[in-house]
């Protein structure tokens, strides 16, 4: 059964803060991983039903990871939560059917739990064949 938020950074203060933030909004996290390998192997353990992943990670970043979780678990949905997203525009977004969402940082914590909380209130039955469901990217 899938379950909860599985958060992806690099950076610890990032990690314990999202969580933090996400808790108080009852949002469930279920696990952390800090870098792209890592959030791999603990996605194949935890079953999350979202990934919040950092693009720019070490081993492994944040699109590459998303890449490789969508071909070996293509129910998962995967969200961008990043620093870079001035680098990630709205047509390379459109593109990449591996990814849900992209979400900068900048835009906040309100930002990202609204597009965590549209995503946990889809049904974990129907896969969504590589479309995107919910897409922020900035202007």
């Amino acid at each position: 059964m899938l379950q909860g938020i599985l958060l992806a950074d690099d950076s610890a203060a990032v990690r314990r803060a999202v969580r933090a933030y996400l808790t108080a909004r009852n949002l469930p996290v279920c696990g952390e991983a800090e870098d792209g390998v890592e959030a791999i192997e603990r996605a194949k353990e935890l079953k999350p039903y979202v990934i919040l992943l950092d693009l720019a990670m070490p081993r492994l970043n944040g699109l590459e990871a998303a890449l490789v979780l969508k071909k070996h678990m293509p129910n998962v949905r995967t969200v961008l939560f990043t620093m870079y997203s001035e680098a990630v525009s709205r047509t390379f977004v459109s593109k990449l059917h591996w990814v849900d969402a992209v979400i900068a940082k900048a835009d906040g914590m309100g930002k990202l739990a609204e597009c965590l909380e549209k995503l946990l209130g889809e049904s974990t039955e129907t896969p969504r064949a590589g479309k995107g469901v919910y897409r922020h990217a900035p202007a």
